[in-house]
């Protein structure tokens, strides 16, 4: 949609505003704009305030550093959950597609991404020197791969790998039942719930 097409400079910049979201195209933004507009004052201020408070009051957790309320999540404060197994993910959302098999009873890592040399994504940028010393400094059994079935997730396996092969620490991953280039979020639940059931040991071959 051309510029000279919007009725409204106002509606126009919330257009452009809300494009700026992850697939979030120009005529779906609109569509949202015009429904914003529809609502009561009382409905923007909600969706504006929410926003706001997300941005400004978010915590990260110390331990797994997903997304929280408070400094330790939820997660990694439950008594119930097994401290002793640690689930590697790349993302935050990676978390949340797990939870939903209901298969996982350990904890979570969050490493903010994965190695992409060719992105600018070194193992600095992530946290994979947290997790190390998560490892040194808690009594940890397992650790499990859950990182894309991609070369930069095998990458960053191997680089993970290479610096806890010599601890006590059983290092397993996900059964194959994820498709090579999947991630997490597309993996339908069944598929997820018995990868992580089967998973296997990993190798370390690179």
């Amino acid at each position: 949609m051309n510029q000279y097409e919007y009725p409204s400079k106002i509606l126009e910049q919330a257009v452009l505003e809300i494009a700026k979201l992850p697939s979030i195209g120009k005529k779906t933004a609109l569509r949202l704009a015009l429904h914003i507009l529809k609502q009561d004052v009382e409905y923007a201020q909600k969706l504006s305030d929410a926003i706001i408070h997300l941005k400004q009051s978010i915590q990260f957790c110390r331990e797994c550093h997903t997304i929280s309320d408070t400094e330790l999540c939820d997660i990694c404060a439950n008594p119930k959950r097994d401290t002793s197994v640690v689930c590697v993910v790349e993302s935050i959302k990676d978390v949340f597609v797990i939870e939903q098999t209901h298969q996982f009873k350990g904890v979570y890592h969050v490493l903010g991404g994965v190695i992409s040399p060719i992105d600018g994504v070194s193992p600095q940028d992530l946290t994979i020197e947290s997790l190390l010393e998560r490892i040194t400094t808690h009594a940890m059994k397992e650790i499990i791969f859950a990182l894309p079935v991609t070369i930069e997730g095998d990458t960053t396996c191997f680089y993970i790998y290479k610096k806890i092969q010599d601890k006590p620490i059983v290092v397993t991953m996900l059964a194959r039942g994820v498709a090579v280039g999947n991630e997490l979020e597309y993996t339908d639940e069944a598929t997820l719930a018995r990868s992580i059931k089967d998973r296997v040991a990993y190798s370390g071959s690179k």
